[in-house]
């Protein structure tokens, strides 16, 4: 059915500005300029004055720095987290525990998958790519598995089943929840997209094993040596310099962050790091526990909102104090803490930063944060994405499971640029504004392009993302690891979507 609503020039300038986006990630370039132009030519379209067109490029950015900014500090802690944790070297004793498991490949490849998991959800992939390169990889390569599948293992566990949930750190589903409109319903979408993260994990780990089975070894020490005479992969510098903004910063801040088994440390020292290397896991254990039972125990409180994201932050601040005042003792403690956190305000900027006027245009496809820029009434301000979702409503499909492999295709397209978290305001605006006409509810939707972004540029499909540090700590062929990862991953993001129909709707 047609609808009555009439597309008007800030109408049409929103949709071509999306389309040069979209075009413009295909080509793998930064996305920041065009944003910036297309709010530009949005607002004045839509105002009649070019003085307000350039007045909403600043003002923009700074609603989505404002709709944002619990991200950034989320990861400022937990950077200045893993730097104090750095110091008394607890981030390698809290991996070194799964290499005694490590006999043969099969095992090897599980304790990979686990331990990188395990890290990357607290941490991002950044300190688990050198941790597990450095500690697991050489006794899984002893123990028989190809170094190609060791980080497949590594890429599939960290870029993609932990960053495409990022259920801890919460920066992608805070970004797609703030686009999509549903800021208060955040942890429903976090849940979501954290069961189709190991639905399309689980299927790509299967496929990886199946398909390199045959590549296993028996367990030799002359397999090491022969990986430790292999050169880095020389393609690699070139290929990063196509990278972009935060995942070739991610990649960037693994480069040259080598880890050693052997310790330097005093017996003071290191009965401290085997505290914190307790301690901190089993502090975030227990964030996960509030933050998911009350899901099963209705009579628990509920995490509302930015909350999660609050506990998360608050008790990654405690464990810095403690592991700094461990390291450097309770007087240079007060001096450090703050050490820590400027670089960890640095690494949120430098990763997140761009993000800002990425979120500040698609903002401007809902009505309240457009009321928020222009600083008119809401009744006054339109709708841009859900109006002309409404004009073209009758092209849209009438098929659930077509509409949501379309933002699926979305939101591989958005992280072909190498950027898994630059595509998330147009997949969560876009979810926001299919939700109504499709019949899916919006948290699936946005789920479900969340998946499709971080899964293909936060690091597993594209060979100018953060994947470099991956083949390049593993010392395999960048392209043979994007060429061995593709079916897999596909396989795993198109079962997912099909669960996500069937399961949330």
């Amino acid at each position: 059915m047609q609808s009555d609503v009439v597309l008007s020039a800030a109408h049409w300038a929103y949709l071509i500005s999306v389309l040069v986006i979209i075009i413009t990630m295909m080509f793998r370039a930064n996305v920041v300029v065009p944003s910036v132009i297309g709010t530009l030519a949005v607002v004045t379209a839509m105002t009649g004055s070019p003085i307000q067109g350039f007045i909403s490029i600043f003002s923009a950015s700074f609603v989505a720095a404002q709709e944002l900014f619990n991200i950034f500090l989320v990861i400022t802690f937990m950077t200045a987290l893993l730097n104090s944790l750095k110091r008394l070297e607890a981030d390698v004793k809290m991996v070194a525990p799964f290499r005694k498991v490590m006999v043969n490949s099969t095992s090897s490849f599980l304790m990979i998958a686990a331990a990188t998991y395990f890290i990357s959800l607290f941490f991002w992939p950044t300190p688990a790519v050198p941790l597990v390169s450095a500690i697991l990889l050489p006794a899984a390569i002893a123990a028989g598995l190809p170094p190609l599948v060791g980080a497949m293992v590594i890429a599939i566990c960290g870029q993609g089943m932990a960053l495409s949930s990022d259920y801890i750190i919460g920066v992608a589903p805070g970004i797609s929840a703030k686009a999509a409109g549903v800021g208060a319903d955040v942890a429903i979408l976090a849940d979501r997209a954290l069961v189709l993260s190991w639905i399309t994990g689980a299927v790509a780990l299967t496929l990886a094993f199946l398909m390199m089975r045959r590549h296993f070894k028996p367990a030799d020490s002359r397999l090491l040596d022969e990986w430790m005479r292999r050169a880095p992969d020389s393609t690699l510098d070139d290929v990063e310099s196509q990278g972009t903004y935060d995942k070739a910063e991610i990649a960037r801040g693994t480069a040259g962050n080598e880890h050693t088994a052997h310790s330097g440390l005093s017996a003071k020292e290191e009965r401290y790091s085997r505290i914190l290397a307790f301690i901190t896991p089993l502090a975030f254990l227990a964030v996960i526990g509030i933050m998911v039972l009350p899901r099963f125990i209705p009579s628990l409180p509920v995490l509302r909102g930015g909350d999660a994201a609050g506990l998360v932050g608050g008790v990654a601040f405690m464990l810095m104090m403690v592991a700094t005042c461990m390291a450097e003792g309770p007087r240079r403690m007060l001096d450090t803490c703050p050490d820590h956190m400027t670089d960890g305000f640095v690494f949120a900027f430098r990763a997140m930063g761009s993000v800002l006027p990425i979120a500040g245009f698609f903002f401007l496809g809902a009505s309240e944060a457009t009321s928020a820029i222009l600083g008119t009434p809401l009744d006054k301000t339109p709708s841009l994405l859900f109006e002309l979702i409404s004009a073209g409503q009758h092209l849209i499909p009438d098929n659930h499971f077509l509409v949501a492999f379309g933002v699926l295709l979305v939101g591989v397209i958005s992280g072909i640029d190498g950027s898994g978290f630059s595509g998330l305001p147009l997949t969560g605006t876009l979810a926001s504004a299919l939700s109504p006409v499709s019949g899916l509810e919006i948290e699936t939707l946005a789920a479900v392009g969340q998946i499709g972004a971080i899964w293909t540029g936060g690091g597993t499909l594209i060979a100018w993302s953060s994947l470099i540090a991956v083949a390049g700590f593993a010392r395999v062929h960048i392209l043979d690891l994007v060429r061995a990862l593709t079916v897999p991953v596909l396989a795993g993001m198109g079962i997912s979507t099909i669960c996500a129909v069937l399961v949330f709707g």
